[in-house]
């Protein structure tokens, strides 16, 4: 397979961005009806009430499914972003939603080390995970990993380097960065629905697809980049 076979289709790099989209204008056209976001604020009181009951415990869950979003294409955090939010102001949620999302990030990859590339294959069947797996390896340069982890989802870049037994320590770091990063992004979209700034929901929620689409560019650029040297390097 070429190369350019692996960007001809932009599929999940443009679900990525328009996800992103629509979720920003789910939450903007929410706040904007004052009956739909008084209702919401009940709700999050509620459950408020109930991690205020139980806070540690309220955290645990928080956490791991932060962890399980993190390593499945079907789960997602954002809707819980709020209540998260409300129960524990910004910082808190960031700290927790990082956290998870790092743990998730670091069990891919020990699931993709240890367990294989059928159970990985079982959990998502992405059809970046082949196509990716065949040009990274445990030399691959520390900034090409940044570009994986900030172009593609999230859990594919744990499994592919746990499978290809891609240094954990690095890929740790990489990890944590870009997860600090996309993880204040959402917190501040999810702070700002409950504060009903709807132009910072939205410009928050484009803000991140387009950056999501310039890092899948940026990366497809740098393999293009590199596939001409190694057919330069072949001729030679």
């Amino acid at each position: 397979m070429k190369n350019a076979d692996l960007f001809r289709q932009h599929g999940a790099a443009w679900r990525r961005a328009a996800l992103l989209v629509l979720l920003a204008v789910a939450l903007a056209l929410l706040a904007l009806s004052d009956p739909v976001h008084a209702a919401l604020l009940d709700v999050l009181a509620v459950v408020d009430a109930i991690i205020v009951r139980h806070p540690v415990w309220g955290a645990v869950v928080f956490v791991i499914y932060a962890a399980l979003s993190a390593m499945l294409a079907f789960m997602s955090v954002a809707l819980l972003l709020p209540v998260a939010v409300y129960a524990w102001g910004e910082p808190v949620s960031i700290l927790l939603l990082w956290a998870g999302w790092t743990l998730g990030g670091a069990l891919a990859y020990v699931v993709g080390r240890f367990l294989g590339r059928g159970v990985v294959h079982w959990l998502t069947a992405d059809v970046w995970l082949s196509r990716i797996e065949k040009r990274v390896g445990p030399q691959t340069p520390f900034s090409l990993v940044l570009l994986f982890q900030l172009a593609l989802p999230s859990e594919i870049p744990g499994y592919v380097l746990g499978m290809v037994r891609y240094s954990f320590f690095r890929y740790l770091l990489v990890l944590a960065a870009v997860e600090l990063l996309f993880t204040a992004a959402l917190v501040h979209l999810g702070a700002s629905f409950v504060e009903r700034r709807i132009g910072m929901v939205l410009a928050i929620g484009g803000a991140m697809a387009l950056f999501s689409l310039l890092a899948f560019q940026l990366l497809r650029s740098r393999m293009s980049r590199a596939a001409q040297d190694r057919r330069s390097t072949h001729r030679h």
